[in-house]
């Protein structure tokens, strides 16, 4: 049964990716859609501009609506998984499902050159997210004590991750932040 799904995001490439690089990280993904070019991934939404490898800036923009089947979550994780190394840097991908019975979900998914920049990218997005919601009830003393210690779980995080390093796809209906790169 076909569910709704958009992806959103933008991921910085290394300078010199060319536009046939990221096609190719992107096929499992255009395989799935049943096209051949990036060009060819349409929004059900008009005003949504798909999958776009902008040459100019090295990136790659992400805002698109799709009808898809189960079979896409896996085609997406290897997509990103492919289009790690090719970026710049780790930046999150935002996945939202619409479920038939009103429910949504949301995921976000950190696609990296390596573990390490996607735990960072983590950490800045956790911080900014808990320092968002503590400001509505607390003064900056009170969240810069809990963003240091939520920088202080990420940093034991790294350290486990230095002597462990490793990688997990996304998976649908997953509520854990995953790694991948």
């Amino acid at each position: 049964m076909p569910t709704e799904v958009h992806v959103h995001g933008y991921l910085e490439l290394v300078e010199g990716v060319s536009a046939r690089q990221v096609e190719d990280a992107c096929r499992p993904l255009l395989q799935e859609m049943e096209v051949a070019h990036l060009s060819e991934l349409k929004s059900m939404e008009p005003e949504q501009p798909g999958f776009f490898y902008n040459a100019g800036n090295w990136a790659l923009e992400m805002c698109c609506t799709l009808e898809v089947e189960e079979t896409f979550f896996k085609a997406l994780e290897a997509a990103m998984v492919a289009l790690g190394p090719l970026c710049d840097k780790a930046a999150p991908v935002e996945v939202s499902t619409y479920h038939e019975d009103g429910r949504d979900e949301l995921q976000l998914i950190f696609v990296g050159p390596t573990a390490a920049a996607i735990l960072d990218a983590q950490r800045r997005e956790m911080l900014a997210d808990v320092g968002g919601l503590l400001a509505r009830h607390f003064g900056q003393g009170e969240i810069d004590e809990v963003l240091g210690l939520v920088d202080q779980l990420f940093r034991r995080q790294g350290h486990a991750l230095q002597a462990n390093d490793f990688s997990v796809g996304l998976t649908p209906g997953g509520s854990d932040r995953r790694r991948l790169h």
